[in-house]
């Protein structure tokens, strides 16, 4: 609850300015009740207005996106650019492709990357952006005609020193290539460092694919260790999800001694009590493009369950939600506390409620908030962009041993915070705490110049 007059009244009126964005209007809400301690004494971010500029993106664009499908039709979508804040570098943020995007969701998005980039403590500010195209059921040629119409529009607004789009749901490499290939088109130019998540033969990072995954346990398993004097080894390990960072996650979390029992999508979920065979799903979701269900047609002793959200009532030590947005509510959260879950850390971008949050912090339930868990990919990304300007390619090594260092230090810069604000262990707001205070240093030091 916010009990700080400034924020009350910064967020009454961005809550009456934008009604119709819950998911934003959430992620705003969860940042400012959790750095009221840092307000509270530091009251020259009134006199310079930081809360009020930092709710706000710097820049919306909205544009229109035709492309012509395989039958000769035209279809128009809607593209997204949220530059939100570049108070510490340059835009930083993925491109999202599905149906679901608003700009509600896209201005979430970037707000909650402005504050995980902070955390990474490389130079990138905030942004994402995206389209309500759905790849799913597309032909090739039909996403390549999407991702160029696409950029014949957003290459006007991103550069390498000014906004650098990735990847995020719906957007992998193939689409990346696409993307890029039309910004070199248009431009006559080959900038390595305007876009990341590229393929390894034009500028792209080895580790890049599974950073978010890996970097997610390297997160809890520094955690782990430092507060709970524990780790991985013989954890079962529930895991929602089968794209990139669901993918990566199970892989490293096995490495790491435990045992991911399920994996899912949107039309539902697989438990296999023997633990997932990550061959198979890979198999299934980035070769054949099929359904996860398909994963018991091969392995008998696995079960499938109609409806991606009951991935939650299956027992677990460690839960890994690595889907969608708001896909832990109150009543999943009491059935993993009940169930026996003692670490919560989340891969996706806001997977829980506010009201599931609650019960995990009430619980003790070690809890890490997605701005602090997921930044791994950001980070590869950040360090791409630092490969790319050095007309370098480092080893797979030496960019695993970078993201681990990253990760580790994001983990204490979180639990350092949260001793600093009082609440010792509260990850969540240590994470925001300590993303909010680089970013408002910086807007300080620079005036009102934007």
């Amino acid at each position: 609850m916010l009990t700080n007059t400034y924020l009350k009244n910064v967020y009454d009126g961005l809550a009456a300015r934008n009604a119709e964005q819950p998911e934003f209007l959430q992620a705003v809400a969860e940042v400012l009740e959790s750095i009221q301690p840092l307000v509270d004494r530091h009251p020259e971010y009134e006199k310079y207005g930081i809360i009020e500029r930092m709710v706000e993106p710097e820049r919306i664009i909205i544009f229109r996106v035709p492309w012509v499908d395989d039958q000769g039709k035209v279809q128009v979508n809607r593209g997204y650019r949220v530059q939100y804040n570049s108070a510490i570098g340059p835009y930083k943020g993925g491109m999202r492709f599905h149906p679901s995007v608003n700009l509600s969701v896209i201005k979430f998005l970037g707000f909650e990357q402005t504050f995980k980039n902070s955390l990474t403590t490389l130079p990138m500010g905030g942004g994402k952006g995206g389209s309500d195209f759905d790849p799913k059921g597309k032909s090739e040629g039909e996403v390549m005609r999407f991702c160029q119409s696409l950029m014949t529009e957003l290459y006007r607004h991103i550069g390498q020193f000014v906004d650098v789009p990735a990847g995020d749901i719906g957007v992998g490499a193939r689409e990346v290539g696409f993307m890029y290939g039309q910004y070199k088109r248009i431009t006559n130019s080959f900038q390595g460092g305007v876009l990341t998540g590229k393929g390894l033969t034009f500028g792209g990072s080895l580790a890049r694919t599974e950073a978010t995954g890996y970097g997610l346990c390297y997160f809890v398993q520094e955690a782990l260790k430092c507060m709970k004097n524990d780790s991985f080894e013989g954890k079962t390990v529930v895991i929602s999800g089968s794209g990139n960072v669901a993918t990566y996650a199970c892989e490293k979390a096995t490495q790491l001694g435990g045992k991911v029992v399920t994996m899912s999508d949107s039309n539902g979920y697989v438990y296999d009590p023997n633990g997932i065979d990550l061959a198979a799903v890979k198999e299934i979701k980035e070769v054949r493009r099929g359904r996860i269900k398909e994963y018991v047609a091969t392995h008998p002793e696995a079960t499938y369950t109609e409806g991606c959200s009951g991935v939650w009532t299956v027992p677990c030590d460690i839960a890994l939600p690595c889907a969608t947005q708001n896909e832990i509510n109150e009543e999943s959260a009491k059935i993993l506390v009940a169930n026996g879950c003692k670490v919560m850390c989340e891969g996706a971008n806001m997977p829980t409620t506010p009201e599931g949050i609650a019960v995990f912090l009430d619980a003790g339930v070690l809890y890490g908030p997605s701005k602090a868990c997921n930044a791994g990919g950001v980070s590869v990304s950040g360090l791409e962009m630092s490969q790319n300007s050095e007309r370098l390619s480092w080893s797979f090594e030496e960019v695993d041993e970078k993201l681990q260092g990253i990760m580790k230090n994001i983990f204490h810069a979180s639990y350092d915070a949260s001793v600093e604000a009082g609440c010792e262990g509260n990850l969540m707001v240590g994470a925001n705490c300590a993303g909010f205070l680089k970013v408002a240093t910086a807007m300080v030091a620079e005036g009102v110049a934007y």
